[in-house]
């Protein structure tokens, strides 16, 4: 007898609803994604230090290659591409809510696992989502800072923040900025951990996603607005505060999913 067990069944779409998500909810999110931080605060601090030696080993990569340019975007994609590393958070929290012990080999065999589901493919949207941002804004640096040359992150700023086309660049950046990352939000702040906790395509973990976004626009747009402005503060000084904000983050987007999405009892052949 083979070992290796069959693939559950896919579930249909409407097996899930959506719930209204309140302020409120997301302050016990928060407080919740925080208990959950110190029940095992090294191994959560363990996928935050990852997050935190990606982002400054991906800037240094630029500065060492002459890339400064890239920094601006890469410091507004850095937030986009994080939800996949919190994978691990996810199945932590998970093991919580269950009143399950865990061991840390296993978490990380959770997250192995994943590249034979469906969280690899919406790990693949995010990355392409990722991707047409940074040539977008290599687009916009041609188009308005092409006669503009400059070799240090001081020199950027500047130019930046001092000439017309660096306002203009800035500008038209953060607008298409925001609607990519509206978007990329909309279509992650529930599939990721839906795709981990539960069998179901990525199409359908996108359209729930989106629908729990439009079902509550106001709530949900801040939340992302809250992961963005913590992650950009948690960046500041090298990259420190990633270390502990990430995980409580991710643990926090854990229990918001468990509370906007519900599942539908199955019924009976009988019923």
């Amino acid at each position: 007898m083979s070992s290796s067990q069959p693939p559950l069944p896919v579930q249909p779409f409407d097996t899930f609803f959506v719930r209204q998500v309140e302020f409120s909810d997301l302050r016990k999110a928060l407080r919740l994604g925080a208990a959950d931080f110190v029940k095992k605060p090294f191994l959560s601090m363990l996928f935050g230090l990852i997050m935190a030696l990606f982002g400054l080993v991906f800037i240094a990569g630029m500065m060492v290659y002459d890339q400064i340019w890239m920094i601006v975007p890469a410091g507004v994609g850095f937030p986009l591409v994080a939800p996949f590393l919190a994978a691990g958070l996810y199945e932590m929290s998970r093991h919580y809510q269950l009143n399950q012990t865990f061991r840390w080999r296993e978490i990380f065999a959770i997250i192995f696992k994943q590249q034979r589901r469906e969280f690899g493919w919406m790990a693949f949207v995010m990355l392409f989502v990722f991707w047409v941002w940074i040539y977008q804004i290599r687009l916009l640096l041609a188009l308005f800072l092409q006669w503009t040359s400059f070799s240090s992150l001081d020199g950027l700023v500047v130019i930046l923040t001092t000439t017309t086309n660096g306002f203009l660049f800035l500008g038209i950046g953060t607008i298409v900025g925001a609607l990519m990352a509206t978007a990329l939000f909309s279509i992650t702040v529930i599939s990721m951990p839906l795709l981990l906790d539960q069998e179901i395509d990525f199409v359908s973990a996108m359209i729930l996603s989106v629908k729990t976004t439009t079902t509550s626009p106001l709530v949900l747009l801040s939340w992302g607005l809250i992961i963005a402005a913590l992650t950009f503060i948690a960046m500041l000084p090298f990259f420190v505060g990633i270390v502990f904000v990430m995980p409580i983050l991710g643990h926090a987007t854990w229990h918001l999913y468990r509370h906007a999405l519900g599942k539908r009892e199955a019924k009976t052949a009988a019923g």
